[in-house]
């Protein structure tokens, strides 16, 4: 079985022809739409809106395969020079894009009545909710010229600053027992079955950002100061506005949301403490033991193991989920493991003109790595489901992007528990409340961090040392009293990758919103069994299409109720009650 993945059905490399032959068509249909642009607003309106979103589609068509190839390659391989060269060579292609974008969409605008044009034209039809939203999102757009220059100044502005987060992330090298090892795998240490190794890996991985910290501290206040000054012009009211309209989200939702996640945050720590009571410590959890092993942790998975056992658990949930984790295990879907160069982390990236994804892991064969493949996969699956929409009709909002993963972390869970008993439902029980507690708690601690990074980075330049004081901070309002405030992690904000986006703020809650999200549809599968599987995959589907609220009536689920979230939340609780009752 291969390890790395394979990007042969985008392009063989940079030197493959057909790479050169799609850039050379991207800037075509790049300056054919820029021609249409110009005498769109003389055409009639079907007309106009028609060859409009035709050219959008056959544009981004080819942008996406060759952005996909180089950020894939790039993923895997931080130090490649001549990717990045070609990164930026995209990136200025879709800058020149952009104010054709604008003012294609500015035309779109004008559109008088989407629904009337709809009946005429079928594929304004099939971007129905696109133009409507298109319209409302339309007040932000600047002067076709303004938007033109922020593109082209991110690519050394704020966009610049993420390839530097990524560069030194990926490159640092961490003295760990006398060698040098990558960040990923020392951060994956954390869950050695061996307290002396976690608390090593710790101490060593601190001790790697002090090498960094000055230069990822300029580049998340320079990324915040960008994100800030656009959004102001642009006219949101701040940069959470503006993701929660780009996320098709209400602040109702996110507001009950975070109030019945801040009810049940006594809940989780119990957890901790009980957990910190069983590993030997009396002030609670220190940070290097979140993720301690409890129970029968000894047994390691093969990648062929693991691919074997996750066919098998989803085969119980759908056959065509099971199938498709075949495909991605067997075509070369996956790059596994940690090697230098590489980025951490984990990721899924579509490939639609392709209709495959690709995933990124750090697999080091220990339960949570499987648990991270069916993560990957169920986002794998989620695009799998859009595979019939028109191309500019795939993108879903961030709220949701975490739900189709999520539900199968919850389906691995309920399945490896069923199977386990004694010491290995100990093991499986307490890595699904650690995980639980990573998207419930530490999210909710790092919605806090970023709050009050855009509040506080209006007045002064945050420096290394105020970011670690506003992370120590939210990590205290978070954990309260299940961590051991001597023992915790003053650089969360230095290793994770979210913060570093000039285009994509607040990518936190929506891990607690899709964790949440797929308790509560986990529930309704319960309830309904086979009958559940096709309304979720239809609600999947829409997702792009859709607000999220709206998804949520597709399934039965009001989401701007508080008791929607507290009855997800109960779900976890009842874990921790079992937990607590361990000896």
């Amino acid at each position: 079985m291969n390890t790395e993945w394979s990007l042969d059905i985008l392009y063989k490399g940079l030197d493959d022809p057909a790479y050169e032959a799609d850039v050379k068509v991207m800037k075509e249909r790049l300056e054919s739409l820029r021609e249409l642009v110009k005498k769109a607003p003389e055409l009639p309106e079907r007309e106009m809106a028609e060859q409009l979103l035709k050219g959008m589609e056959q544009f981004m068509e080819v942008t996406f395969r060759l952005m996909h190839y180089v950020l894939l390659s790039q993923s895997a391989d931080t130090e490649n020079g001549a990717l990045l060269a070609q990164l930026n060579r995209l990136n200025q292609l879709l800058a020149q894009y952009t104010p054709v974008e604008s003012a294609a969409k500015k035309c779109l605008a004008k559109i008088e009545n989407v629904e009337r044009l709809a009946e005429e034209s079928e594929i304004v039809k099939a971007y129905t909710f696109l133009l409507k939203e298109n319209k409302n999102s339309a007040k932000h757009l600047l002067a076709d010229e303004v938007e033109e220059m922020a593109a082209a100044m991110d690519i050394t502005g704020g966009g610049a600053w993420e390839n530097l987060f990524s560069y030194l992330t990926s490159t640092v090298k961490v003295e760990y027992r006398g060698e040098n090892r990558t960040l990923s795998e020392v951060r994956n240490l954390a869950y050695s079955p061996e307290q002396e190794v976690r608390k090593a890996a710790y101490e060593a991985e601190l001790a790697s950002y002090e090498k960094i910290a000055d230069s990822l501290a300029f580049a998340l206040n320079n990324i915040k100061a960008q994100v800030t000054m656009l959004c102001e012009k642009r006219g949101y009211e701040s940069p959470l506005a503006m993701t929660l309209e780009q996320s098709k989200m209400s602040r109702k939702t996110l507001d009950v949301m975070m109030e019945a996640i801040e009810e049940y945050l006594p809940v989780f720590r119990k957890y901790l403490r009980k957990k910190a009571g069983m590993l030997g410590y009396q002030n609670g959890l220190p940070w290097y033991e979140l993720f301690a092993p409890l129970g029968k942790a000894d047994k390691t998975y093969t990648i062929e193991a693991a691919g074997d056992y996750l066919t098998e658990c989803f085969r119980n949930f759908t056959p065509d989920m099971a199938e498709m984790m075949k495909e991605a295990f067997d075509n070369a879907w996956i790059d596994f493991y940690p090697k230098k160069g590489k980025q951490g982390g984990a990721f899924c990236m579509a490939v639609p003109e392709r209709k495959q994804s690709r995933i990124l892991t750090n697999f080091d064969g220990y339960f949570g790595s499987v648990g991270t493949l069916a993560h990957e996969l169920g986002h794998a699956y989620h695009n799998r489901q859009l595979e019939g929409e028109r191309l500019l009709n795939q993108e879903y909002p961030m709220p949701v992007a975490e739900t189709a993963s999520t539900f199968n972390e919850t389906h691995l869970g309920r399945y490896a528990l069923k199977r386990a008993e004694g010491e290995e439902r100990l093991n499986l029980l307490e890595n699904d409340l650690k995980e639980q507690t990573q998207c419930i708690v530490d999210i909710y601690s790092r919605y806090l961090f970023e709050t009050a990074v855009f509040e506080q980075g209006k007045e002064k330049f945050l420096m290394a040392e105020d970011c670690k004081e506003l992370m120590l901070e939210a990590q205290k309002k978070a954990y309260g009293d299940g961590l051991d405030s001597e023992f915790l992690h003053p650089y969360m904000w230095a290793c994770k990758s979210h913060y570093y986006s000039s285009s994509l703020s607040f990518y936190n809650f929506p891990y607690a919103f899709g964790n949440l999200f797929a308790l509560g549809l986990y529930d309704k599968f319960l309830q309904e069994g086979e009958a559940f599987v096709p309304k979720y995959k239809k609600m999947l589907a829409a997702t792009p299409c859709c607000t999220v609220e709206e998804a949520g009536v597709m399934v039965g689920i009001d989401l701007t109720s508080v008791d929607f979230w507290r009855k997800s939340l109960a779900m976890i609780a009842e874990n921790v009650e079992e937990f607590c009752k361990c000896s």
